[in-house]
């Protein structure tokens, strides 16, 4: 008779803390050794040894090297959706620079935005598209690509205006019946969808109220020591390309698509082709400019520029260093190291999850959180902590939600406190973090630095800091009828 394996053992602490001291360790040397350079490999190499160190203990403690394997593969699998929307992502930037539709953009906003009020129109011109849509990913990516390049012209800080771009991007994303987080957020806790959005709007109104005062007074002291710049812009932009309004066509295809709520993935890349499209129809001498190649037929030039753009990107060379630096940039290869960053956290973060050492780390913290405000700061610092340590936003919203889930409903608070807290530490707080899915993203979309645009990205710093005031002061803290904490019964509906 065939003897049954032993069951796999619990983890230990130290099998818990070994994983995230090495990735603790390794990612600061990184940081340390290469500077901002860390996140273009350094990290990724970082990320991907903690999950073997991960690995390895799993297989110590008794868990064969299929299940590992098993959860890496769904790691990969849970951000497949994150995968395709990032290379849409790049072949958009790609053929809507070739169409003229950033052109556009840019040429139009430098007129109508001006350098004091700039950062808060990004920010609400954000925000208002984010509700709309309930996609921060699909905001950054168009109107937030383009503001970053007005700002270049303008002679701004691009690093305050992605902060401005990413506050009203996610401000929109967790207040939009859209949103997929906002739609998970209320599931995972069992509340109303429109009973989560209103005690949201408490924290992320504030938030986003803050922000706009910080972006008004860091507008208010910002001075462009010099117009010819941008005069000079606008003027190399009307010779490279048609400025019209028609180039915006693949813009409002998007909002059309997402309307409709399109998946993301593929409206982008129908917004995408459209941008080929128009560049072929609307700017032919900047695509034969593009390709450079006298000999080649007009029809096989156009197909080559349109596919090179979508592959490797739109590059000019006007010999102008702002235009050529806003305008040279996109293609599906520019998204691979954040690609590379988003699988090398997964991974990490699901086998951490999966062979239950987050749960080891988490659990001893709860037993000592024995008042309400050390309740919500124990959740806080687990979502927070899982969008670090995990890299994942998804991970760092659902795994509070569903831990400490009936920890809330014990003590005798609405699910809905719970739902907004997991929104304001864990979703908003992984755009901040370099090697999490989000942050990656945004760096990469916006062409700036995690480490330059986190100290402007009011909002997503805001928003867990009120969030854990509301649960220490009790502020806006709704409790469940007596009748449902005496019976114990759930508040699922």
């Amino acid at each position: 008779m065939a003897q049954t394996a032993p069951a796999p053992r619990d983890p230990s602490i130290l099998d818990a803390v070994l994983p995230l001291i090495t990735l603790i360790a390794l990612i600061g040397s990184s940081v340390m050794l290469f500077g901002l350079g860390a996140i273009d490999g350094p990290v990724q190499v970082a990320l991907l040894l903690s999950a073997m160190v991960a690995a390895l203990i799993a297989i110590k403690n008794g868990h064969p090297w299929s299940a590992v394997s098993g959860a890496g593969g769904q790691a990969v699998a849970s951000v497949a959706s994150a995968i395709f929307i990032l290379l849409a992502v790049g072949a958009l930037i790609g053929t809507w620079n070739m169409s003229g539709t950033i052109p556009t953009l840019v040429y139009y906003g430098i007129q109508i935005l001006q350098p004091s009020w700039f950062y808060v129109a990004s920010a609400m011109i954000c925000a208002v598209v984010s509700v709309a849509i309930g996609s921060s990913w699909t905001t950054a990516g168009t109107l937030g690509v383009g503001l970053v390049g007005i700002a270049v012209a303008l002679g701004v800080s691009p690093a305050v205006t992605a902060g401005a771009v990413i506050s009203g991007a996610y401000f929109g994303d967790k207040t939009s019946p859209l949103s997929e987080t906002t739609v998970l957020s209320a599931q995972m806790v069992g509340t109303d969808l429109y009973t989560h959005i209103k005690a949201q709007l408490w924290t992320s109104g504030a938030a986003f109220l803050l922000a706009l005062l910080v972006f008004a007074i860091i507008g208010s002291q910002t001075q462009v020591a010099d117009s010819l710049t941008t005069v000079t812009d606008l003027n190399k932009l009307g010779e490279l390309f048609w400025i019209t309004p028609l180039t915006l066509i693949p813009l409002f295809l998007l909002g059309f698509l997402s309307y409709r709520k399109t998946p993301p993935s593929l409206a982008i890349m129908l917004a995408a082709l459209a941008g080929g499209l128009t560049a072929v129809v609307l700017q032919p001498e900047a695509v034969l400019r593009f390709v450079n190649e006298p000999d080649t037929a007009a029809p096989i030039a156009f197909i080559k520029g349109v596919w090179l753009a979508m592959a490797n990107g739109y590059r000019e060379t006007s010999g102008v260093a702002d235009v050529d630096r806003l305008l040279s940039r996109g293609g599906m290869d520019s998204m691979l190291i954040t690609l590379w960053i988003i699988i090398g956290a997964v991974t990490f973060g699901s086998i951490m999850e999966e062979f239950g050492l987050l749960t080891k780390l988490i659990h001893p913290v709860l037993r000592r959180a024995n008042s309400t405000g050390k309740l919500f700061a124990t959740t806080a610092v687990t979502a927070i902590g899982l969008n670090i340590f995990a890299g994942d936003q998804y991970i760092a919203l659902v795994l509070p939600a569903r831990t400490f889930r009936l920890e809330f409903q014990k003590r005798g608070l609405q699910p809905q406190n719970l739902s907004r807290l997991a929104a304001d530490a864990g979703t908003v707080t992984s755009a901040l973090v370099p090697w999490n899915s989000c942050g990656a993203f945004m760096a990469a979309t916006l062409g700036v630095s995690t480490f330059l645009y986190f100290p402007f990205a009011i909002f997503n710093l805001a928003s867990p800091i009120l969030s854990l005031l509301y649960g220490i002061t009790g502020f806006k803290i709704e409790k469940l009828p007596a009748a449902v904490q005496a019976s114990g019964e759930t508040t699922e509906g």
